[in-house]
């Protein structure tokens, strides 16, 4: 193989074999899987075990666990026990001057931290109520900054999704993909257009063709996500539908090159139909979830792309993918456009 003119197969290998890698061997950051008690009263004692995912509370040095309030005040737990390496009692005097803030339980965040493994919360983990009692005259707030951090090279740790969240570099990134493979199949879809030549609708259909499997490859690792996140291979989320009937809608496509056997009509219907498929795809894909109710991050009102869904560890891993995965179907494009050539030099022959 010549590098010189095929680096970016190379370059295509290789990040892909780095997303493996990365993807796989970068840990996730420790994080709280549950507390056993979640309702407190204002003025009263509280106690719960929390359970925490990919830590060593046992070996964790100057261990603290606090309740963090909506203010971004910090209440300290007066006592700590740690009873195994990811299960940690902790034990607090909730002050009696915490003011509700509206008729509903007012609810805090349970962050731990330490020397060892820095710091880690969970989003409204903690729901206090104004109770009868007002013993406490406790007046001991922390400020968020002495709070411990340490830098280290993990993904972050998000509920409900767990290891889970790995998929982003395979489902997210495999979609991604297809998105810039069927945007050039459409660049030669509309060179051919232009300028009938059929060398364009071979690129064109090689492009295509290896986007849909991508798409299926998307679809299958979507489904696998839900089951393990929604406990469902399929859902009636918009989304789900929507890509679903854009397959349908490429699957057209493949039916329309197989029905006509006129070599100029076939391209010229090829390369319209595949414009349309596009435009159709952006429009069910990326902009109806986006007008209604839906499960899916970055739709329905559901952030993404934040520090809530992909952070900059992830990146480092989730951008390469996504390249690496264009430059891989751009190669097996390659090779069907070939494969065509010599497909209609043997045709010809005979």
């Amino acid at each position: 193989m010549n590098l010189k003119s095929n680096w970016w197969k190379l370059l295509g290998v290789i990040l892909t074999i780095y997303v493996l890698i990365a993807g796989f061997k970068i840990p996730l950051q420790p994080g709280i899987l549950e507390l056993s008690q979640s309702n407190a009263v204002i003025g009263e004692e509280y106690s719960t075990e929390i359970t925490t995912y990919n830590t060593f509370l046992k070996s964790a040095e100057d261990l603290n666990v606090w309740i963090w309030l909506p203010n971004d005040k910090l209440i300290k737990a007066y006592s700590t026990n740690v009873i195994n390496e990811t299960k940690v009692e902790a034990n607090f005097k909730l002050p009696s001057d915490i003011k509700k803030q509206s008729k509903k339980a007012l609810s805090a965040k349970i962050l731990i931290d330490s020397k060892t493994e820095g710091h880690y919360f969970m989003r409204q983990a903690v729901f206090i109520k104004e109770g009868k009692s007002q013993s406490i005259p406790y007046k001991d707030y922390y400020e968020i900054d002495v709070i411990k951090t340490k830098t280290r090279l993990a993904f972050p740790f998000q509920h409900i999704l767990y290891e889970t969240n790995r998929n982003t570099f395979f489902h997210v990134a495999i979609w991604m993909s297809m998105f810039a493979l069927l945007l050039v199949s459409c660049y030669y879809s509309l060179r051919y257009l232009i300028n009938p030549l059929h060398d364009y609708d071979k690129r064109s259909s090689s492009l295509t063709t290896v986007a849909i499997v991508f798409g299926v490859a998307g679809l299958l690792t979507g489904s696998m996500w839900a089951k393990y996140t929604w406990g469902a291979f399929w859902t009636s989320d918009v989304k789900l539908n929507m890509t679903a009937i854009s397959l349908l809608i490429y699957l057209g496509y493949w039916i329309l090159r197989g029905s006509v056997s006129d070599i100029d009509s076939r391209a010229r219907l090829s390369s319209v139909f595949n414009l349309f498929a596009f435009v159709c795809l952006m429009i069910l894909v990326m902009v109806i979830p986006r007008l209604t109710d839906s499960l899916h991050p970055g739709n329905g009102g559901n952030p993404a792309f934040s520090t809530y869904d992909l952070d900059n560890t992830m990146r480092i891993v989730f951008y390469p993918a996504i390249i690496a995965y264009f430059l891989i179907g751009l190669w097996i494009a390659q090779l069907n456009y070939r494969y065509l050539k010599v497909k209609d030099y043997l045709d010809f022959e005979q």
